[in-house]
């Protein structure tokens, strides 16, 4: 991967010329304001090395300065930091804007959705990113997918969850679309910043939580208060990450400065599927060794789970047009894609 990362920063060399990218870049000094702390394994360290790296390829000119949460405006006040131009760039999750735009979740993660590659071919190349632009542009916002992660655990219980019984009347942490899920199942779902859930947790706030994957729940925490752990993460299969831009900043720059940007957050796609995929499993060792009950869902849980989110998409294209409109994209590209996953990939 540091030799992927190594041919792309020589590429964009060459490609703006035997001057530099110093001399071609737009000159900027911006402040990238992060829903994830930098410590974060991959949520937050994916925005570090894009900053690092466009530092890196531009020879300084090109300066986006990572902002830890709450360093500028708290986590979740990011989206509309960005729009107003109190900030200039953000570092985040499309799924956390779900308050602004139902859509904007297809974009982060889909509840027995695609997986990575399948997920990124639609939006590279199968209509996902005009739709994108064309919902973050009405918020004065451009956003470049910057970043993906592998599976995520399906949540940390306190108690072995045997049934779909079992889950009524919980408090539990709960991102995107997969909330609405669970709450049809008669889960009480609220979202928090990652630094904001191990307190809850410990404090009996929230009775279960879901997160990421083992390597970061594994940093976080959890497992000091819940001993059971579940997978597969049926909400979130791949999960994609973004580099919010303010429109009006984004529109000033020149073409090469907006080339070297998109060249690093494609790099750093790559780099963040290779490294979620190498250290999950060490993680799990460890899980494992504090004493943690590593559980399957039974396929009734699934079928269970799948059903309801199917009534939640038919309730979200109801309620608006956009998530209407994404939603029909990404359903029929992936329609279409079956026949060379069914043809091309081992069962």
């Amino acid at each position: 991967m540091k030799k992927l990362l190594a041919t792309s920063v020589v590429s964009m060399s060459l490609a703006l010329g035997a001057g530099g990218a110093a001399s071609a870049a737009t000159a900027i000094d911006w402040d990238m304001q992060s829903t994830y702390a930098s410590s974060l394994t991959q949520l937050g360290t994916m925005g570090k090395v894009v900053s690092d790296r466009l530092s890196a390829m531009s020879d300084g000119e090109v300066n986006i300065k990572f902002q830890e949460p709450g360093a500028i405006v708290p986590a979740l006040e990011t989206f509309d930091a960005v729009s107003s131009g109190a900030v200039q760039a953000g570092w985040s999750t499309p799924g956390y804007w779900t308050g602004k735009d139902t859509s904007l979740a297809l974009f982060a993660a889909v509840p027995f959705g695609p997986s990575a590659g399948e997920y990124y071919a639609w939006f590279k190349f199968g209509g996902g990113k005009e739709l994108f632009d064309e919902i973050y542009h009405q918020y004065n916002i451009h956003s470049v997918i910057c970043g993906v992660i592998a599976p995520e655990a399906s949540g940390w219980f306190r108690k072995e969850i045997n049934s779909v019984d079992d889950l009524k009347g919980l408090k539990m942490r709960f991102f995107g679309l997969g909330a609405k899920v669970m709450q049809k199942l008669d889960v009480s779902t609220q979202l928090l910043a990652g630094g904001d859930i191990f307190p809850a947790l410990e404090l009996g706030t929230i009775d279960a939580t879901e997160f990421s994957m083992p390597a970061i729940d594994l940093k976080l925490g959890f497992y000091q208060v819940a001993k059971h752990y579940y997978f597969p993460g049926w909400h979130q299969q791949s999960t994609m990450f973004e580099l919010m831009i303010n429109l009006d900043e984004w529109n000033a720059l020149d073409d090469s400065t907006r080339a070297m940007i998109e060249t690093a957050c494609e790099a750093n796609f790559a780099y963040g599927l290779a490294e979620g995929e190498a250290i999950q499993f060490s993680a799990l060792e460890e899980l494992q060794e504090k004493g943690v009950n590593i559980h399957s869902w039974p396929q009734e849980m699934l079928d269970t789970l799948n059903t309801t989110w199917l009534e939640v998409v038919e309730e979200e294209k109801a309620a608006n047009p956009s998530f209407t409109k994404v939603w029909e994209s990404l359903s029929a590209f992936r329609e279409k894609y079956k026949l060379w996953k069914d043809l091309g990939y081992l069962k």
